[in-house]
Formats: C-alpha cells, structure tokens, sequence
C-alpha cells in the first residue's frame, strides 16, 4: 500500500480539518481524519465523498496517548502509509485560565493535549515516514505559541512546550527527507477572512508541504 499517499488529520472537524482533507484530496491522498466524535467523523467523510474526496474516520481522543497511537496504526492499515501527518485539535476552554489562576493540575489536560498527543502521533507514523523516505509534520496553534498570553496559560505553557518538540524534530529529521513546520494562527480561524479563511489556511498547508522552507510559518499579522 505504499504506493498511495496519505494524509492523517488530528483533531479533524468542518473548518480547518475538512478545507485540509479537500486541498491534499484534490491532490490524490487519500484521507484519515481523527476526532472523538464518531457522528460527526461520519458526516465529515460523508461531505467530502460528496466532493470526491477519499476520507475514513477514526476515533481517537488526543489525550489517551496509546489510543490514538492504536488509531494511527488502523488507518495506515486502511488508507497506507502515511506520508503526512498534521495535528490540529482545538483546545479545550478549561485550559486557557489566568496564569495566578492556573495550579498543577490545571495544566495536565494542556500538555496531555500539545505534548503527550504529538509525541504519540509522531513516534507512531515516524516508522513509516522512514521506510517511505520522505513525510511531513505539520503542527497548527493558536498565537499564544508566539507571544504567551496572561489569561491563557495552560494553552501557553503546553504549545510553547510543543513548539520546542516540533523545533527539535525539524532539526534531527530534515537529513531524513521528513520536514516538520509549524503553522501559527492568531486568533480565530474565519470564513472568509482573507488569510484565515478555512480554505486559505489549507493552501498555506498543503504550500509548507510542498515547499519544506523553514519551521514557523504565520498564517496571520499576530497583532491581527
């Protein structure tokens, strides 16, 4: 099955994750889309087979490192290897607390999410990535990445944590035709905004891997 290209979307729903699966589906991969919601994983692959778009879903919850480890084995299983990898998911409300606000354990569910689920979802596609002889990683957060936010801690703390992983990857793996980058929405992702509507930040996707220049990509002014 190593002929097929395929493209896994962590954290796969009806903006970013779809307008992804539509632009690498319009490319030929065929589409694995992880989310924890077995409905509306099947409405997504159902709109995309409308569009002509190969996609299965597959249930993972981010947070439950050998889950989701257990679902990425399944779908190279079932949609071959996968070439690339991008992990998306949306974090959760509770964890964008004030930083005087935010105790230890607050920040459990933020590293399980940006850095617990990375690594699981990198070690377990990296394999394969290998034998193919070339993937790419793709990492999307949100601008307090960049520049922290006072209010928002635990997605602060954990994405700057993730960064740092994504950067060491980037550095180790470059040598290995294994490009990981890092897209940096500020803000909130838009319909119809120029440079963060669903399908722009899809083209700005699938353009990092194409072009494999550099880690930290910026889908927006991060004052805007």
């Amino acid at each position: 099955m190593d002929g097929m290209n395929s493209i896994a979307i962590v954290g796969a729903g009806p903006g970013l994750g779809a307008a992804v699966a539509r632009r690498f589906g319009r490319e030929g991969f065929e589409v694995a889309l992880f989310a924890r919601d077995r409905g509306r994983l099947d409405m997504l692959v159902g709109d995309l087979d409308e569009s002509g778009v190969r996609a299965r879903g597959f249930v993972a919850d981010v947070r439950r490192p050998q889950e989701l480890a257990g679902a990425l084995e399944r779908a190279a299983g079932e949609v071959g290897t996968i070439e690339v990898l991008q992990y998306s998911p949306v974090p959760h409300r509770d964890f964008m607390r004030p930083v005087l606000e935010t105790g230890p354990r607050d920040l459990v569910g933020p590293v399980e999410f940006s850095v617990y689920g990375p690594v699981a979802a990198v070690q377990q596609v990296l394999p394969g990535m290998r034998r193919l002889g070339r993937g790419t990683i793709l990492l999307v957060n949100g601008g307090t990445a960049v520049v922290p936010h006072t209010e928002r801690a635990g997605t602060s703390i954990a994405f700057a944590a993730e960064t740092a992983y994504g950067h060491l990857l980037h550095e180790r793996l470059a040598g290995e035709g294994i490009h990981v980058a890092q897209l940096v929405i500020p803000g909130a992702i838009t319909p119809g905004h120029a440079r963060k509507d669903p399908a722009v930040l899809a083209e700005t996707l699938w353009g990092m891997h194409r072009d494999r220049q550099g880690f930290r990509h910026f889908a927006d002014d991060l004052d805007g």
